[in-house]
């Protein structure tokens, strides 16, 4: 079913991304996407992201119709910011707080703000995110209430109806890798797997069967862990 609202998706280059763009791309007459350049550890992300949309419109007639305009934002001010795992070269650890230090404090926060900003620019009265609560590191800024309160504010500090949409928010890994499927095939699946990056540490050395990846950060082993139970629950 496909709507005439537009929408834009955050689109990483990451396998949530991915999916979420293909959900969205299902539904909506006119889809935009918008990244993000924060300096961060893994910005091996932003290279795949070019040819990652050029095989997703490949993919369906549909989708290469309906995909617009991508948007690059730099973001560098957040590097500069904060002190993460994910924006300098230390080892992932927990914290004090209970919070892994891949968490970026604030990043889903200005991501969605400056999303709605363009959105507003250009038309579009739908933002697409990837946070989840069900498969994630305990991140305050993935919580639905979080996502929820975010709409209620940007609403009514631009004057907007805008809707905040998370379709993976309540799903795990394993049922995002067969959302993937049903939106799009194995072939969908095969870009996933072999054309997203998702590794904390921007390692694509070795092809996996659940994609690129070091294997041990906790974004690898959740999609690795994901796409086994996937597998098993599909044979």
């Amino acid at each position: 079913m496909t709507t005439n609202n537009g929408a834009l998706v955050l689109f990483s280059g990451g396998q949530d991304s991915a999916t979420c763009l293909a959900w969205a791309l299902s539904r909506y007459a006119r889809v935009e996407t918008i990244g993000f350049d924060y300096k961060q550890r893994h910005a091996i992300e932003l290279s795949v992201r070019p040819a990652l949309l050029r095989t997703m419109r490949s993919l369906s007639s549909d989708w290469d119709t309906r995909l617009g305009d991508d948007h690059m934002i730099d973001l560098s001010l957040i590097a500069s910011i904060s002190d993460t795992a994910l924006t300098r070269d230390v080892a992932i650890t927990m914290q004090d707080d209970g919070l892994p230090n891949t968490f970026v404090p604030g990043r889903n926060l200005l991501f969605m703000t400056v999303a709605a900003t363009v959105a507003y620019r250009r038309g579009l009265d739908v933002l697409v995110g990837g946070m989840c609560e069900t498969d994630f590191s305990g991140y305050p800024d993935c919580r639905d209430d979080t996502m929820k309160a975010l709409q209620v504010a940007l609403n009514l500090g631009m004057a907007t109806r805008l809707k905040l949409e998370t379709p993976l928010m309540w799903i795990n890994k394993a049922e995002t890798w067969k959302l993937a499927a049903d939106l799009g095939g194995q072939a969908l699946v095969d870009v996933i797997r072999a054309d997203t990056h998702t590794c904390y540490l921007g390692e694509r050395g070795a092809l996996h069967d659940w994609g690129y990846g070091c294997g041990t950060c906790p974004a690898c082993e959740l999609r690795a862990r994901g796409y086994r139970e996937y597998i098993a629950s599909a044979t």
